[in-house]
């Protein structure tokens, strides 16, 4: 039932937006009462946060594969598919609609809940490359993992597009990999 109620929350998000959402419509959308969300979800702030929460995924725990690229390009094609599917379209959605003031608790949300994470994963994968060999030192750096959150909002919310299929490709073997590697 959790699925159907998040998925309703999305696909109202991405239709009418932000302010036109509603609990009243999300109870209906997904066949519930609303008084079974507000046992769960006190607003729809909350009901939001969780359905975003629950479909993005996760970062941590890219696997060793060999070289920091091809953990690069695993971490990165995961947010490149998320910003692509229906959790993307919503927070896309929401971002472009709230006013900042309105925005500061989805922030919160996105930079603990995914920048932060990322930047995490991104600093591991670097220092298993310096282990390796195939990463300088120097490059394990909070400015360095910035760069892909960075790019990745960038793509999205100021240049307002969907990311080209190559877009992981081009942002590992353009700019990334040039910055870390070995000299």
């Amino acid at each position: 039932m959790e699925n159907a109620i998040f998925e309703a929350a999305l696909d109202q998000l991405t239709s009418g937006g932000y302010a036109r959402l509603t609990m009243e419509g999300v109870a209906a959308a997904a066949r519930t009462g609303k008084a079974a969300l507000y046992r769960r979800w006190a607003s729809k702030v909350e009901l939001v946060i969780g359905a975003l929460d629950s479909t993005l995924p996760r970062p941590h725990g890219v696997p060793d594969l060999g070289s920091a690229r091809a953990e690069l390009l695993q971490l990165i094609g995961l947010f490149t598919d998320a910003i692509g599917s229906s959790a993307g379209a919503a927070m896309h959605a929401l971002m472009a609609e709230l006013s900042q003031q309105q925005a500061e608790v989805f922030k919160d949300f996105i930079v603990q809940r995914v920048i932060e994470p990322i930047k995490d994963t991104i600093l591991d994968i670097l220092r298993r490359g310096v282990e390796r060999g195939d990463v300088r030192p120097g490059a394990v750096s909070p400015l360095v993992a910035d760069v892909v959150p960075s790019m990745l909002m960038f793509q999205v919310k100021i240049r307002d597009r969907e990311l080209a299929p190559d877009f992981a490709v081009r942002l590992v073997d353009d700019v990334l990999v040039p910055l870390i590697r070995q000299p």
